[in-house]
């Protein structure tokens, strides 16, 4: 049977990574689901918590029921638990030391979107917002270009676009700090002078109206909008305006780095924009710029210059 210290110190833990940490309740509420998990299997499988093979056994559980990436973090999930147990010298012995974890994710291209889509879906935000006739379908309409320019401006994760808030935003400057994954914090500025007077636009008509909510995009309840909204307002857009893909607000982010990498940025610039600890995770967009890399070899490939008649 599980041993019923577990629970406790899996509360420990999930106060620690709040309290020392300092991770995000998004990354809490994952760590919390994982242990969760592998408490459930070790308890109907009445496997001892702490023992090498229990948790071998959960691995190849998981296995058997997920998707490599899943596999992946949920495994990181435990075994930054049993570090953490073993820092504060609750176990002896760290099972995970003495356990051989291999897996081979599949490799998959970032899904972006044809610039000529963009350019579309855009358009259409904007002919949305002109012909728009009620003062309130005006607001949503303006909200909605806004939402699309930012994600296209920016690179920035749904998740970081819904939790912005107007004080990361300077105005004078246009630069804005984003909280991203572990609450790290990075800076990204606004140079198209459009979204600079969109934006303007925006924040004079949002605080006319609303004094209580410090995030930036906002429902018809005054709250925070949520990350679904977005998803389903572009979804609609992008039928609306007859484009034949289903866009999600995190392809606007691969597209970001995908398009400036063909534009021959430094992909370390990309890296830092992106907000990537790790500049491995921004090289998965060097795959994707084949339209790029067919214009290179058109047009400075060296067999171009070679005097051989046919």
């Amino acid at each position: 049977m599980i041993n019923t210290n577990f629970h406790i110190y899996k509360k420990d833990y999930l106060h620690f990574c709040t309290n020392r940490k300092n991770l995000n309740n998004k990354t809490i509420k994952s760590y919390s689901i994982d242990l969760k998990q592998f408490e459930q299997f070790v308890c109907i499988n009445r496997l001892e918590w702490q023992e090498k093979k229990s948790i071998e056994k959960y691995i190849e559980s998981l296995h058997s029921i997920y998707m490599p990436k899943s596999v992946k973090r949920k495994i990181a999930s435990i075994k930054a638990f049993f570090h953490y147990l073993e820092l504060e010298e609750i176990l002896e012995i760290n099972p995970f030391h003495k356990i051989q974890i291999k897996y081979k994710e599949p490799f998959i291209l970032p899904k972006t979107i044809p610039l000529k889509n963009i350019e579309s879906i855009i358009n259409f935000s904007y002919s949305n917002y002109k012909n728009a006739h009620t003062s309130y379908s005006q607001k949503v309409a303006l909200r909605n270009v806004l939402i699309l320019e930012l994600l296209f401006a920016t690179g920035m994760r749904i998740s970081e676009l819904c939790s912005l808030k107007i004080e990361q935003i300077d105005l004078t400057e246009y630069i804005i700090k984003i909280y991203g994954k572990g609450s790290k914090e990075r800076l990204i500025q606004i140079c198209n002078h459009n979204i600079q007077e969109l934006l303007q636009k925006y924040i004079k008509e949002r605080n006319q109206d609303i004094s209580n909510n410090d995030y930036l995009l906002i429902n018809r309840l005054h709250n925070r909008l949520s990350e679904q909204s977005v998803r389903n307002m572009i979804t609609n857009y992008a039928k609306q305006a007859g484009i034949p893909l289903h866009i999600t607000p995190h392809m606007f982010r691969h597209s970001f780095a995908t398009l400036l990498l063909e534009e021959d940025v430094d992909i370390r610039y990309i890296q830092q924009m992106l907000g990537h600890s790790s500049i491995t995770t921004t090289q998965i967009y060097t795959h994707t710029s084949i339209n790029k890399q067919k214009s290179i070899l058109t047009i400075k490939h060296p067999r171009n210059n070679l005097n051989i008649g046919i």
